[in-house]
Order: C-alpha cells, then sequence, then structure tokens
C-alpha cells in the first residue's frame, strides 16, 4: 500500500512526475543503432569497405569518395572486404562518381578491374554496354588531358586487352604510336 500511495504522490506532483519521466526514460528508451556511425568507428579495412558502399547507396558520394581515398584509393582492395556483387556495384557506382568529380583516371582504372571481371565472369550482363562506353567516353574526352605519355599509354594498354572491336583498338594503337613518337622526340 506505501508503494502505490508513494507511486500516487509521485505521479500527482508535476514535479515528481517531471523528474520520474526524466529517470526512467533512460531506462525505456529505446537506443537507435546508426549502421553508418557504427562503421566508421571501426578501424578495420572491412568495416571501411562497407562504408563507402553504404555511403554510396546513401547517395553521400562525396563522403564515399573522402572515405576511399583515405583507405588508399586505388590501392584499397576492396574486393578482399565485400562480396563478389556488392564489390562490382561499388567500384562501378564510385567510377561513376568520380568520373562526375572530374578524375578520370581514377574511374577509368576502376571500370577498367569492372569490365575485365565482366569479361571472366558476367554479373551485370545487360549494362555491360553502358560500362564499356562510359570508359569509352572517359578514354576518348577526358582522360588524355589528366595523365602524363607514359600513363596514357598504359591506360591504351589496358583498353586494348578489354576486348574492344577492332576499329577501337587500331584508334588506340595509331595513339600509342603518336604518343610515343612524341615521347622520343622530346628525349
Amino acid at each position: 500500500m506505501r508503494a502505490l500511495i508513494g507511486a500516487y504522490e509521485a505521479l500527482s506532483d508535476s514535479h515528481s512526475r517531471f523528474e520520474y519521466d526524466r529517470i526512467y526514460e533512460r531506462f525505456t528508451k529505446k537506443q537507435d543503432f546508426d549502421y553508418r556511425t557504427w562503421l566508421a568507428e571501426q578501424d578495420n579495412p572491412e568495416s571501411q569497405a562497407k562504408l563507402v558502399l553504404f555511403e554510396l547507396l546513401h547517395l553521400q558520394e562525396e563522403r564515399a569518395i573522402e572515405i576511399w581515398r583515405k583507405n588508399g584509393a586505388l590501392d584499397f582492395q576492396m574486393e578482399k572486404h565485400l562480396d563478389r556483387e556488392d564489390w562490382l556495384d561499388c567500384i562501378f557506382i564510385l567510377a561513376e562518381e568520380l568520373d562526375k568529380a572530374g578524375a578520370a583516371y581514377e574511374a577509368f582504372r576502376l571500370l577498367a578491374v569492372v569490365l575485365a571481371q565482366e569479361k571472366s565472369r558476367p554479373y551485370f550482363k545487360h549494362f555491360t554496354l553502358e560500362i564499356e562506353n562510359l570508359i569509352k567516353s572517359i578514354v576518348k574526352l577526358r582522360l588524355k588531358a589528366q595523365v602524363d605519355a607514359e600513363t596514357w599509354i598504359e591506360c591504351l594498354n589496358i583498353m586494348l586487352g578489354l576486348d574492344f572491336p577492332e576499329k577501337d583498338k587500331s584508334r588506340w594503337l595509331q595513339s600509342i604510336e603518336e604518343t610515343a613518337k612524341k615521347m622520343r622526340s622530346r628525349q
């Protein structure tokens, strides 16, 4: 009976009720789990790879690129920490965003990996043409201005190994030859 009277007194007095609610709330309040925060607090490559994918899927592209670069950028081996499908999705979306951000070389390198994987074991299937067109567009319109001559030749050699039509290959071979001539003439 004393417990009931004590409860009644506490609940009927507005100040006592406020204090009771404030203290009781700590024990009854739902604790929301924030996956983004949890991943960001983890100091391991697996969590960081998952965080890059999480940020991309939640339209936080700049944050995803920042995390990816902080973890080594092109040297960050996310394929070791994500399953194949998540990894391919992640690097494709990341490549698109890098291209939009003006980082053509990094976008090119990621797309080259995606295409090589796609040729060996298809995943994207219906979107392969879109990937091919994007990488060709980067090479044709943006890449050469962002890299030195040696890197340009390296990139075109990568393109030659990606099983494109002969017409494209002959254009890239011609560009390799022209670039090599210019390099020799400067020496």
